[in-house]
């Protein structure tokens, strides 16, 4: 792996983590895949819209560093933007997977 591709492989990597915990514990895709994919997509256009509205405005912008791929998906939204988001959101929506795990014992 070249330097250029190091933060793509660390964050496909991490969310690779995040599925396999999914799949293991049941936290949100594999209790209910459909809510999941909505919840996964509506995030991911939300924050992407986010992100171009700040590129537009000059508040965001991409820093020079050799750790990128140095894709631009537009201008100034590199590859890895995309990826990092459904990282977020996917680790986002364990946590609220597994707060919200039935307890072992509970009254229902």
């Amino acid at each position: 792996m070249t330097v250029g591709f190091l933060y793509l492989g660390g964050l496909l990597v991490s969310l690779v983590g995040m599925v396999v915990l999914d799949r293991r514990f049941g936290l949100f895709f594999w209790r209910d895949a459909r809510r999941a994919a909505v919840v996964l997509v509506a995030g991911l256009v939300l924050f992407l819209v986010w992100d171009l509205i700040g590129i537009a405005t000059g508040v965001f912008f991409r820093g020079e560093t050799s750790v990128l791929t140095g894709i631009q998906l537009a201008p100034e939204l590199p590859l890895e933007e995309p990826v990092f988001l459904a990282l977020l959101i996917y680790t986002a929506m364990d946590v609220f997977g597994a707060l919200n795990a039935p307890r072992k014992g509970a009254v229902r």
